[in-house]
């Protein structure tokens, strides 16, 4: 469980630095592109995050063992991938119904705020916090994704 909450904050954190770093400031503004782009960043973070992994737990063992542990370290990084969907979805949609950057971006940095709360809470109710401490506790964690994905935005 608890690896894949960490592989869900961690893409929603990582699409939300994408979407808001991949606005196109005066260019053509390609959605489906950034869409593209959205994807191949979160299968590349969670290949090399899952084989960072593997690398820290290296163990004596045969050569076939340890091909095993890093196909099991690479595929228990699934949920950084699975995570950037909804961007990807909303970039998609962007892109066939031709809807403006600006809204798709608000929009895009609005939902997956709205998915870190989702995340922050539940992993506050699963620590046992009561109800109220564990929406205070999302509120913060949207919080901190959100300025994340403005600092991203800021230094691009």
């Amino acid at each position: 469980m608890r690896s894949w909450m960490f592989g869900g904050v961690y893409g929603t954190v990582l699409a939300s630095a994408l979407l808001a770093a991949l606005h196109s400031e005066g260019a053509a503004y390609t959605p489906c592109y950034d869409a593209a782009w959205v994807m191949v960043t979160a299968g590349t973070a969670a290949l090399a995050h899952g084989y960072a992994h593997h690398m820290a737990a290296h163990r004596p063992g045969s050569a076939l063992r340890r091909w095993r542990q890093l196909a099991r370290a690479l595929l228990d990084e699934w949920p950084v991938i699975v995570a950037c969907w909804p961007t990807v979805a909303l970039l998609l949609l962007a892109g066939a119904f031709h809807w403006p950057e600006p809204a798709v971006t608000s929009t895009g940095l609005l939902l997956n705020a709205a998915l870190l709360f989702g995340w922050g809470t539940l992993a506050a109710l699963r620590a046992g916090c009561r109800r109220r401490s564990a929406v205070l506790l999302g509120v913060a964690d949207a919080a901190i994704g959100v300025a994340i994905a403005v600092a991203n935005a800021v230094i691009k």
